[in-house]
Formats: structure tokens, C-alpha cells, sequence
């Protein structure tokens, strides 16, 4: 098949995980045989298996030009348009399928964020995931708590994980390493977790880490425990995930959470809030432990303490990562893409 994906985001520009999971899945896809071009603002990403049509915007409401200049592109080479968000504006058809997976809800994210500029930006962008929800000819979503803000949604199928690449280790650190992977600022709520970290965890374990894989850290808050790894290569952050004795990432909200899935599959136990996406992830605290944020640091200390129950959330952990390794995500969409392609023969 000849397939056009839409993404503003991609790893080459943006942290955001949409980004990321369009790469992945784009790239599986080449190596199946396909033939994918991602239509994105971001760059191209270096050594990328597929094509790339950058629409390259500037100023202020970006995301929203970007939506409207999508309608001037010709889609009519290809057999299946996938978008990934900004795709409200095509309601005219432009190839023979046209599917949309939503990521999580920006109505959900408006709850929760900070300043009424954001909320209201927030809830635009949720309007507008409603309006492409009736463009497309296929709906997904991916989890089914996602399916509440969404009129029409024809199949959940979960972000994909490349388990050739996260896998479990035998290299963990020497002593205590909590793994965090967001941002500093903002519903990730790293500067939360590092003020659990010195208040609760390091007087507890005066040998314990916390290692951020993060790009928005304040200078001066690296120390007594902490260190800023920054960003790090693919590789870098699949040796982090096979070095550290536990990850948390303490969202207030993740429409998915792509990081517990990777932790998982690489042999990390997860602590994580019970947002959305990690009830999702984590079969409701089955293959996890959830727990609230002012209770968090007291979660971490007894899972850092507790061999056994390292290794109970590990095993869990694993068996859980294979819904969502990404040979089986592909497996789904293509099925999605032929019977979509069926449905309009």
C-alpha cells in the first residue's frame, strides 16, 4: 500500500509522544513493505525508512495553520490516509481510506492544565478532535477511556512498543535508581517527583538517584541525588531503562504513556499516578503500582526496599508488554487499512 501519514510532531522537532509513535510506526510499516510519506512541521528524522513532506509553519497557532494548509496537499496518489491529528479541515474525500487514530483527549488535558490561554487552547483542539472523528472514515483510539470524548470509534489499538529494542537486561545499577522520562513543568509533574525525592526517598535510601530524562529541568536542581541526563539517543534510553530499579513518571494525565509500556517491556517496575493512561497500561494496577501523588514517595520507597516485589512487578510488567510490542500494532492497523479499503471497493 501506498500510505500518507499526518503528524505535526516528530522526534526531530518535538518531545511530544505522538511524534515518537508516528516514527515507529511509519518505519515498521516500510520494513512490511509499504510505501509511507509523513506529512509533518518537524524535520526530517535522521535515518528514517520513510518519506517526508515538510510543511514547515511559523508564528503563533501553528498546529491550526498547519490544518489548513494540509487542504492544499494532493493525498490522491495514495491508497490510505492516517492521520494523526489536523485533519479536521479534510472533509472532502482525498484517497480511497481515510483513518484517524486519537492519542488521548485535549478536553481531558484542558481539565487539568494551568492558565486559561492553555485551557482554552486545550479545548479548541478538542473541538476540533471531535470534527475529524466525523471526517474520518475509521476512528481509533488508543484506550478505551479515550473512547469518552470521541462521537464515533471503530477499534482501540494501543500505541506500539519495538521490543527488538526495549528488552529486558542484566545490567541494573549498584544501587537504588528511580527512572523519570518528561518534562519538568507542566502535567508530567517531574518537579513533583524530585521534591519526593528529597523529602521522602533520599532520607529513607541516602545511596538512591533519581535519573530525568528531561529537557526543561531549572538549572541548580541537579544534586544530592538527582542527575539531568537531558535527551538521550534511543539506544541511551534503552540502557537507562535496563540500568534503573524502578520508573516513575507522575502525569496528571497521559492518554496512553508510551514511557510505562517501554518500561515494562524493558524488565522495569512501574510506579506511576492512576492517570488514564496508566490504568490503561498497567491493567488497572495489575502489572503496576498506582498511587496517588502526596503518596508517591512512600510507593517508591517500599517497591525500592522490596526485591520480591521488584521482581512480581517485572514478571507482570513483561506479560503485559506484549499487547502492545509494535509488530502486533501494525499487525492492526493493516487489517484496519485492507478493511477500510474493502469497505469502499
Amino acid at each position: 500500500m501506498k500510505i500518507a501519514m499526518i503528524s505535526y510532531y516528530l522526534p526531530s522537532g518535538s518531545k511530544i509522544g505522538v511524534g515518537f509513535q508516528v516514527h515507529e510506526l511509519a518505519g515498521e510499516l516500510v520494513r512490511r513493505g509499504h510505501t509511507v510519506d509523513v506529512f509533518s512541521d518537524c524535520p526530517p528524522v535522521p535515518g528514517a525508512l520513510y518519506g517526508h513532506r515538510h510543511l514547515r509553519m511559523t508564528g503563533s497557532l501553528r498546529t491550526f495553520r498547519f490544518a489548513t494548509a494540509l487542504r492544499r496537499e494532493d493525498f490522491s496518489g495514495y491508497d490510505v490516509l492516517h492521520a494523526h491529528g489536523d485533519d479536521y479541515w479534510l472533509w472532502r474525500r482525498r484517497t480511497r481510506a481515510h483513518l484517524r487514530t486519537v492519542h488521548g483527549s485535549c478536553f481531558e488535558e484542558a481539565r487539568r492544565i494551568h492558565g486559561a490561554k492553555e485551557k482554552l487552547r486545550m479545548g479548541l483542539l478538542g473541538v476540533s478532535e471531535v470534527l475529524a472523528a466525523l471526517v474520518a472514515d475509521r476512528v481509533v483510539v488508543v484506550s478505551p477511556q479515550t473512547r469518552r470524548w470521541v462521537p464515533r470509534a471503530h477499534a482501540v489499538v494501543p500505541n506500539g512498543v519495538d521490543t527488538r529494542r526495549f528488552e529486558p537486561g542484566d545490567d541494573r545499577a549498584d544501587h537504588p535508581v528511580i527512572l523519570f522520562v518528561g518534562t519538568w513543568h507542566g502535567r508530567k509533574r517531574g518537579a513533583d517527583l524530585a521534591e519526593q525525592f528529597r523529602t521522602v526517598i533520599r532520607p529513607a535510601l541516602p545511596d538512591a538517584e533519581l535519573w530525568m530524562v528531561s529537557r526543561d529541568v531549572p538549572a541548580g536542581v541537579e544534586g544530592d541525588g538527582i542527575r539531568v541526563l537531558g535527551r538521550l539517543s534511543d539506544t541511551e534510553l534503552a540502557d537507562a531503562y535496563r540500568r534503573a530499579w524502578v520508573f516513575c513518571l507522575p502525569s496528571s494525565y497521559e492518554g496512553f504513556g508510551i514511557p510505562y509500556a517501554e518500561a515494562m517491556a524493558s524488565g522495569l517496575p512501574v510506579v506511576a499516578t492512576p492517570n488514564v493512561g496508566a490504568r490503561y497500561v498497567s491493567d488497572d494496577g495489575r502489572a503496576a503500582v498506582l498511587a496517588e501523588l502526596p503518596d508517591l514517595g512512600a510507593a517508591l520507597t517500599a517497591v525500592l526496599t522490596d526485591p520480591a516485589r521488584r521482581a512480581q512487578l517485572t514478571a507482570a510488567g513483561l506479560d503485559r508488554s506484549r499487547a502492545f510490542a509494535l509488530s502486533a500494532v501494525a499487525d492492526a492497523y493493516e487489517r484496519l487499512y485492507a478493511d477500510t479499503l474493502e469497505a469502499h471497493r
